[in-house]
């Protein structure tokens, strides 16, 4: 009823159709035998962590930072009951999902030496046949570090317009996040120019044969997923460690690019328009990277807790005053 009635309805245009749909079987997976009185916290806390633990699976990350998408799920589980509950003439019910906690957002970033380590320990790996295993994590990481771009907008990268990818004009030096066909998200993917040394890269792994059809390859194939590679190559450059806060992801390039944009006194507009990320995203977030945001505490930080004498306007005399009476004569 949901998805007939109100998620696709007529006239309505979906930017991905296939995937609300894939979230919403998978909610009748789980939910489908239950009536509403029977969707309880506790079932929904089991459902959010099962989720969790199978994105966790796919991903560099662990369940509990993964809960983003279990939310998410259950927000639309609660817009489904709610109407349907509508529908039926009940008006006056409504139905408030067991939501778990937002994740923090991470502070975690690279140094340029730790970016150097890392992106060396990449560019020299090498698998038990001895052949280099590690190049094309090396090329995702400069592709990454240069645009700011989602790790999946760089895997996704064609190097001639392709049907459900972006696009990288190596003529023209244009990056096309977005594909073609695909409708606008709150995910924003800006259409952005490549620095003119990522070009020259890209230019040079075209030539070479790195990249035939995508700009990340591996064995003439497109990459789609460094999980298995990735928590290797951290180790090797000495950058694991058991915190998750401090945990070195894929996603950190992005979080590196903009910080280092950020610290080089690009204005915040700019860094938004061109990484595809909101002005309150990155007050929010990064603010501790803008030059100057706390330079009024700092400046004042030698004189904190000094009491200043208040200085009073000096008051012209009234006449009764200038009299030599205290208090004005009344009539």
């Amino acid at each position: 009823m949901y998805w007939t009635g109100h998620v696709n309805r007529a006239g309505k245009a979906l930017a991905r159709p296939h995937a609300i749909r894939k979230k919403l079987d998978r909610l009748l997976d789980f939910f489908g035998m239950k009536v509403v009185g029977e969707i309880t916290g506790p079932l929904q806390d089991e459902y959010a962590e099962r989720r969790s633990a199978e994105i966790a699976e796919d991903s560099d990350k662990l369940p509990f930072e993964c809960q983003s998408a279990p939310r998410r799920e259950l927000e639309d589980l609660s817009a489904a009951i709610n109407f349907a509950l509508r529908k039926a003439g009940g008006a006056s019910l409504v139905f408030r999902p067991t939501l778990p906690d937002d994740v923090e957002p991470r502070q975690r970033w690279l140094s340029r030496n730790e970016f150097a380590a890392l992106l060396w320990t990449a560019w020299r790996a090498k698998g038990d046949n001895g052949h280099h295993s590690g190049k094309h994590v090396a090329r995702f990481m400069l592709a990454s570090i240069y645009t700011g771009s989602r790790a999946g907008d760089v895997t996704n990268a064609a190097l001639m317009p392709t049907i459900g990818r972006g696009h990288i004009d190596l003529e023209s030096g244009i990056f096309q996040r977005k594909p073609a066909d695909k409708r606008a998200t709150n995910k924003r993917q800006p259409t952005v120019p490549l620095t003119p040394r990522l070009l020259a890269h890209m230019r040079r792994w075209e030539r070479k044969g790195f990249s035939n059809r995508f700009v990340i390859e591996y064995q003439g194939k497109p990459v789609k997923s460094f999980k298995t590679v990735w928590p290797s190559l951290v180790e090797a450059a000495g950058l694991a460690t058991d915190d998750p806060a401090q945990k070195v992801l894929r996603h950190t390039l992005r979080h590196t690019a903009i910080s280092w944009m950020l610290r080089k006194g690009i204005p915040i507009d700019v860094v938004s328009d061109y990484c595809g990320v909101s002005v309150a995203i990155i007050r929010k977030v990064y603010k501790h990277h803008l030059p100057g945001s706390f330079d009024p505490v700092l400046d004042a930080a030698h004189s904190l807790g000094r009491t200043t004498p208040m200085k009073r306007p000096r008051m012209a005399r009234t006449e009764s005053e200038q009299d030599g009476s205290k208090w004005p004569k009344i009539a």
